[in-house]
């Protein structure tokens, strides 16, 4: 092996669990500029979004094989463990844009079965793996808004199950459906646990402006999914005469959903400029800038759908304007992403 294989590989040992949060932000960016209208553009991102999933599972399989300490490692570590539920996430929403946009539904099938193997796979192992280290961190120590990547990676799986469940067969339909329905319920559930933890620790525990990591976006962002969630089970309720049954409870907790995702964002952006103005804390590229654009791009694809699907036409226009706020943002990460990747080079 030579000397520039040895060093590449070494520098994989590096690679952030959290990596694939680059596709799920290039994947709903996709998707948000599609239902903005904005076909050339989404197609790009799309394009993009499906080399990056490539390339990153590349990386992360090297990373597996050679540096199989170091995965074990951040597997049992409570502050970074959750960035492995990004996979999930990533393949989820890829195949919404897959579907979406590529109107391709045999590869969101295979996305599909992927995404779902995926999350019992990392819940039943990582979850269970962080309830029995011991001695377990403080919240200061091991608890940020990545854990609701958690809630994010689950309702991809309920998204992604509601939007392919309609291509399958008749007596496929209704099981799959219900199965949206579960894990969108899960998905909520376990965003009221975390959500009642993290507002703890930011409300009373010090919050310096080096723990306010960009992570705390998903705070939103696992609303706006739940929110995407919700309309999509809303959209497919004549197919499970269930869901039609549970059409005011539906459109009531996906409503909920969207409003406290909407509250979420001027807060954020306030959070944001106390700590990078007011506390000075210097704006450099990192991985985790990827947690800002995702959310942007998912408020804007749910509140399309939002408008779409429960009659609330003048939500359009707001879906918009967050589409290209979206697009700003990824296109800035993604330089930066770039210039990082050249320097290291």
């Amino acid at each position: 092996m030579t000397n520039a294989s040895t060093e590449s590989i070494h520098s994989v040992r590096a690679l952030p669990p959290s990596i694939f949060a680059v596709v799920m932000a290039t994947g709903i960016a996709a998707v948000a500029m599609h239902l903005a209208g904005q076909s050339w553009v989404a197609w790009g991102l799309f394009g993009i979004g499906v080399i990056a999933y490539a390339v990153l599972w590349i990386l992360v399989l090297l990373r597996c094989w050679y540096h199989r300490d170091a995965v074990l490692t951040d597997m049992a570590t409570h502050a970074v463990a959750p960035g492995f539920f990004t996979v999930i996430a990533a393949t989820g929403v890829l195949g919404n844009a897959t579907l979406i946009i590529a109107n391709a539904p045999n590869y969101a099938l295979v996305l599909w079965i992927i995404t779902l193997l995926l999350w019992v796979m990392l819940t039943y192992i990582i979850l269970p793996r962080l309830m029995e280290v011991d001695p377990k961190p403080t919240l200061e120590a091991g608890l940020n808004g990545a854990w609701l990547l958690i809630v994010v990676s689950t309702q991809a799986v309920s998204t992604l199950s509601a939007l392919i469940a309609p291509q399958l067969p008749n007596d496929a339909t209704g099981p799959i459906l219900f199965v949206a329905l579960c894990f969108w319920l899960i998905g909520v559930m376990v965003y009221i646990w975390l959500i009642s933890l993290i507002f703890y620790r930011v409300m009373f525990l010090p919050l310096g402006p080096a723990a306010l990591t960009p992570a705390y976006w998903i705070n939103m962002g696992a609303l706006a999914i739940s929110t995407l969630a919700g309309v999509v089970l809303v959209s497919v309720r004549p197919h499970l005469p269930l869901l039609d049954e549970l059409f005011p409870f539906l459109k009531g907790m996906t409503l909920l959903c969207w409003a406290t995702a909407t509250w979420w964002l001027p807060m954020l952006l306030v959070l944001g400029a106390w700590r990078h103005l007011a506390q000075r804390f210097p704006i450099r590229y990192d991985h985790s800038y990827w947690a800002i654009v995702f959310p942007l791009g998912m408020y804007s694809a749910c509140t399309a759908r939002l408008a779409k699907e429960i009659d609330l036409p003048f939500l359009m226009p707001l879906a918009i304007a967050f589409a290209w706020i979206a697009f700003l943002a990824w296109f800035v990460t993604f330089v930066g992403l770039l210039k990082r990747t050249w320097n290291a080079v």
